[in-house]
């Protein structure tokens, strides 16, 4: 007999709403839910993966430690106690502790909630994460110009005109930073009244075959289309959409004059767009009918990500089309974070390679090498990562490698030794995904229509598993207990989800929420800025002097070219979501997707033909991948997918072992990064290419 669940899909930021087929413990299929709130019915190849991570008979179910002859199971009592043990024996000898985070722990509330516990119990003195690596700097211009590092405000699609996404690519992503399950049908739905998308990316994305029109852009120069586009928009004034103006800062005034200084000519030839399409994307997007233009990793993982960032927001308010209906708005959700933790804040950090931005109070993770390879009392000796794999997402994986030897004590948490965990002491493997509830925490937020959504658990938990959160808090209690303090109180997760609900202004109880497996639906996003700016003097802060001062910056570095290198950049694909999804056999399934994607010109320019194997080499690392010859990408640009490079040796998941690939972090350049946020340059690298001879590839 089966039985059908419904559940919310964690694997990435669209949350579709999926019904889980099972007979037993097996899952018969994996469908997406019609009468989802949000999602429509809408499910992409990631899903269908959930069945793959819980039944992976390469994960871990019993916590191991690292011996000299292997890893070595352990029941969860000793694993605590050996760690609380060392944990307490470092601190007394004064040793430093961090904490580095992955991506899917942004994917479960209850760990969300919980970890900090455990973090406070190892006393970590530092945070690092996968947010400085790819969207540091949309929290520090939301910071600066609303006043919360988490007010977003994201393209309302169902209602635009017009969409134009400079480096985002949400056919393949769903939307990130920008929940928008559906989005082919959602692109067809504006079509259809009328309405255009416009993609701006150095290649011929998957989004880019879907829209009406797509302008290739240099790696790294979008700084350039960005501030033309403002100084055409602002070319007749600056008189700002009645119901906006009196929200705004005097800085606005500011603006004008400082976007005037450039030459549209010289930013035209800076970034390889045409200098009368500058112009003629001003004019649509100033065209008095609902637009928006949107960014995401392709302008911000580069040198002047805040900067991106910034003007974005400036030509959304120049246009009228903040908060505006079919333009950007704030969503209202179910679960309101943003009136219920702190503003966060923008500092510096003292680091090994001197002071560096600091937002949310996150170490950036380019020193994270640095830091745990320092040769003074402050080198990082003790490591927790939770659900991370820096070795594959940092800059210059290689050397994060060697660094990670370096430690008196890691502690993962992960559900298999990955590039990462591999070097840990321990691994504390949480339970499979379908055995927790799920709730749409961080990207609920951050949704085209103000919702939300629970899910209990579709399994019970295998015998002798622990979810992520008791296994953060039980670690946290051994912890304390071991220094001879008592275990603090703390709700559980659903009691402070509850408690969280009803604190935000829609009020409902979990138990109301969960009544409704489809989702609740609070209706499309309502202009609400006025209610929502958290800034001290409550108007929106236009031109902050940090981000004046960095656009004086970039107009320095106009004339500065990398003569005779080629630009990598990264990409991403529907069946792939950073490292963590390759075990999956039907993800993997099909032709090679880690190739080096290569303009024909720039192929025949090095004698490289289809398939033949190529040498990629940057300033910090040299990888030899297979090309791909395509006229999907740009002249002069080279493109490797991220989160590849599972060729390391000692790692359990042998279907990516399988599918290896190569990284593209051995060769992005830790010395690259954002000035203001600290953000890894991930784009735009630098590289050499060159054919690898038949005979060197065969030895």
């Amino acid at each position: 007999m089966t039985t059908v669940h419904h559940r919310t899909c964690h694997i990435c930021e669209a949350n579709c709403g999926v019904l889980v087929e099972m007979e037993g413990r097996k899952v018969v299929s994996i469908k997406g839910n019609p009468d989802h709130v949000l999602s429509r019915g809408h499910i992409c190849p990631k899903a269908t993966a959930i069945a793959d991570l819980q039944d992976d008979p390469d994960r871990l179910r019993r916590p191991v430690k690292r011996t000299d002859t292997g890893w070595q199971e352990l029941d969860w009592d000793t694993a605590f106690r050996e760690i609380a043990q060392k944990v307490v024996a470092l601190q007394d000898a004064g040793a430093r502790a961090a904490f580095y985070r992955g991506n899917p722990g942004a994917h479960d509330y209850a760990l969300s909630t919980q970890s900090g516990y455990l973090q406070r119990a190892v006393g970590a003195r530092g945070t690092f994460s996968a947010s400085t690596l790819d969207q540091i700097p949309h929290h520090y211009t939301q910071y600066q110009m609303y006043g919360h590092v988490s007010l977003a405000a994201v393209p309302d699609i169902d209602r635009s005109q017009l969409i134009v996404i400079v480096g985002g690519n949400p056919m393949a992503s769903n939307g990130s930073l920008w929940t928008v399950p559906d989005f082919r049908n959602r692109v067809k739905e504006m079509q259809a009244r009328g309405g255009r998308l416009v993609v701006i990316d150095p290649r011929n994305t998957e989004t880019a075959k879907v829209a009406d029109e797509w302008y290739p852009v240099k790696p790294g120069t979008d700084t350039a289309l960005l501030a033309g586009i403002l100084q055409c928009v602002l070319a007749d004034g600056d008189t700002l959409r009645d119901g906006l103006a009196e929200l705004v800062d005097d800085s606005w005034a500011q603006v004008k004059p400082a976007v005037d200084a450039f030459d549209l000519d010289t930013l035209a030839n800076h970034c390889a767009v045409p200098a009368d399409t500058i112009p003629t994307l001003a004019a649509e997007l100033s065209s008095g009918k609902p637009a928006a233009i949107y960014g995401r990793m392709g302008v911000s993982v580069c040198e002047f990500g805040a900067l991106n960032q910034w003007l974005i927001q400036l030509i959304n308010l120049a246009t009228g089309n903040l908060d505006r209906e079919g333009g950007t708005m704030f969503p209202q959700p179910l679960l309101d974070l943003v009136g219920q933790v702190g503003k966060g804040n923008i500092k510096t950090v003292e680091t090994a390679r001197g002071t560096l931005p600091s937002v949310m109070s996150e170490i950036p993770t380019i020193a994270f090498a640095d830091e745990l390879s320092r040769d003074d009392d402050q080198r990082i000796r003790t490591l927790f990562v939770i659900a991370g794999n820096p070795v594959l997402s940092a800059p210059d994986g290689e050397r994060t490698e060697e660094a990670l030897e370096n430690l008196d004590l890691m502690v993962s948490m992960d559900m298999h030794i990955t590039e990462t965990s591999r070097h840990a002491h321990y691994i504390l493997p949480p339970c499979g995904p379908l055995e927790k509830d799920h709730f749409t925490f961080f990207f609920g937020p951050l949704a085209v229509r103000n919702f939300g959504a629970y899910s209990p658990p579709t399994l019970e938990m295998e015998e002798g598993a622990k979810a992520d959160w008791e296994i953060a808090a039980e670690l946290a209690q051994a912890i304390l207990a071991e220094k001879g303090k008592p275990a603090p109180n703390f709700d559980t997760p659903r009691e402070r989800l509850d408690a969280m609900l009803k604190a935000s202004p829609a009020g409902m109880s979990l138990a109301e929420v969960e009544a409704q497996p489809n989702g609740v639906d609070l209706g499309p996003l309502e202009p609400c800025l006025k209610n929502r700016l958290l800034t001290a003097d409550k108007t929106l802060h236009a031109a902050p002097p940090e981000l004046l001062e960095e656009l004086g910056r970039f107009a320095g570095r106009l004339n500065e070219h990398d003569e005779g290198a080629l630009s990598l950049i990264g990409r991403r694909h529907v069946r792939s979501n950073n490292s963590w999804l390759h075990n999956s056999k039907r993800l993997v399934k099909g032709p090679d997707r880690c190739t080096l994607m290569m303009h024909p010109d720039d192929a025949a320019e090095r004698g490289l033909a289809d398939g033949e194997m190529a040498s990629v080499a940057s300033r910090v690392g040299e990888v030899e991948i297979a090309v791909e010859v395509t006229e999907d990408i740009m002249p002069g640009v080279v493109s490797i997918p991220h989160g590849w490079g599972h060729h390391r040796k000692g790692v359990s998941w042998q279907t990516a072992a399988d599918h290896a690939g190569v990284s593209l972090n051995d060769l992005t350049d830790p010395e690259r990064y954002d000035r203001l946020t600290g953000n890894a340059v991930l784009n735009g690298t630098p590289v050499t290419v060159a054919k690898v001879e038949a005979a060197v590839a065969a030895e």
